[in-house]
């Protein structure tokens, strides 16, 4: 074969393997065009819409577990941080619904450092073909509501026992000494202390269970602080006079609250009645009232036990006592403090204490101030008395 040959053989055979590989990449690119690229999944205009308005907590998750929306609320509570769910339980119950489709509820305890821990209702439900929706609810406090009223009621049973027991032993022990006038009077005696007793206790369950709600005051009025503070001392004053105490005011007098007169009779009662309880015989228990930027300080010291200082953030729970070894003799039911500290959220105030072990206590209850040129008009006015 002569060279001219080969030449135009070897020109011919490059011709063809070069249209090859262009009819090869066209193919290609028209292969390509006919396969559709993943894109990330959209949603909705009208489910973006209802997040940025919904209050609870709700969060989008694509199907690469990759957070795609999420509600403010969402971010607040912790669930989402960046475009990652943060509860592992969460992101596993939303790969379940998307595996089969089925709506799930359930409850989780989300837990970070630092941060106490949240309990929470999840629904989580398929949203069209590629994205998971999961709607959100705290539940901390209907659990915590929970948790009180049942230690609430199992205190209140046991609390109540010891009084009605009491007055059943003493009955029976009435009907054996009915020959014997001595024993009789005293174990009637008894009876009516354990009585009263049981009253006091009853009352203060249904004052306490009124103020929980630490709802704001329907009807607040001026209340008389010298008044509230003499009907204090005078309801303690059998009381004192037994174990020598002297009760003292002082302060500034013409002072007034803006609130609920019955309450803040209450709270005050509580804390000077707590006062003479747990004074020593022979001591002396002071009560006095300043005002202080707009607010009025009710002031109850006393020279008794005091409380220890790792006590004191626990001394207005319902039913705790410092010493349950003394509630007995002094009569306590364990929720005057509890009163007090309602009352004082109730009106917009606090209760604080000092205190030192064995030398005595302070209270000091802060209520607003009720200052006429301001208050009188959110009064309401009275209207004309009938001839």
């Amino acid at each position: 074969m002569n060279p001219t040959t080969q030449a135009f053989l070897a020109a011919l055979l490059g011709a063809v393997v070069a249209g090859a590989a262009i009819i090869a990449w066209h193919a290609s690119e028209r292969q390509q065009q006919r396969v559709p690229v993943t894109a990330p999944p959209v949603v909705p205009p009208e489910v973006a819409t209802v997040l940025s308005v919904l209050r609870s907590s709700a969060v989008i998750v694509g199907d690469d577990d990759v957070v795609v929306k999420a509600s403010a609320p969402a971010y607040a509570l912790g669930l989402v941080r960046g475009s990652a769910l943060l509860s592992a339980e969460l992101a596993d119950v939303v790969r379940q619904v998307r595996r089969d489709g089925q709506i799930r509820e359930t409850e989780l305890v989300m837990s970070r450092p630092g941060v106490p821990s949240r309990h929470v209702t999840a629904r989580i439900a398929p949203l069209g073909s590629r994205l998971v929706l999961a709607l959100v609810e705290d539940r901390t406090r209907e659990r915590r509501v929970e948790a009180v009223r049942r230690d609430f009621v199992a205190n209140v049973s046991h609390e109540l026992k010891t009084p009605v027991g009491a007055i059943r032993v003493l009955a029976d022990a009435v009907a054996e000494a009915s020959d014997d006038p001595v024993a009789v009077k005293r174990f009637a005696g008894r009876m009516l202390i354990e009585s009263d007793r049981l009253t006091q206790l009853v009352q203060q369950i249904i004052e306490l269970s009124r103020l929980q709600g630490d709802e704001p005051l329907e009807a607040p009025v001026a209340v008389d602080v010298d008044e509230v503070v003499a009907a204090a001392i005078d309801a303690v004053e059998v009381d004192a006079e037994g174990k020598g105490i002297t009760v003292v005011t002082g302060g500034t007098k013409g002072l007034h609250v803006f609130g609920n007169e019955e309450q803040v009779a209450a709270a005050v009662s509580n804390l000077v009645s707590n006062a003479v309880a747990y004074s020593d015989p022979s001591s002396s228990v002071s009560v006095t009232a300043r005002a202080e930027s707009g607010a009025v300080e009710i002031s109850v010291v006393d020279q008794g036990i005091g409380i220890p200082q790792d006590e004191l953030d626990r001394i207005f729970e319902r039913f705790y006592r410092v010493d349950p070894a003394r509630h007995r003799s002094t009569g306590g039911t364990g929720l005057g403090l509890s009163i007090v500290k309602h009352v004082a959220a109730t009106h917009g105030g606090e209760v604080r204490v000092w205190s030192v072990e064995g030398h005595g206590s302070t209270f000091t209850l802060t209520l607003p101030q009720h200052l006429p040129a301001v208050d009188d008009r959110l009064m309401p006015t009275p209207g004309p008395k009938n001839a």
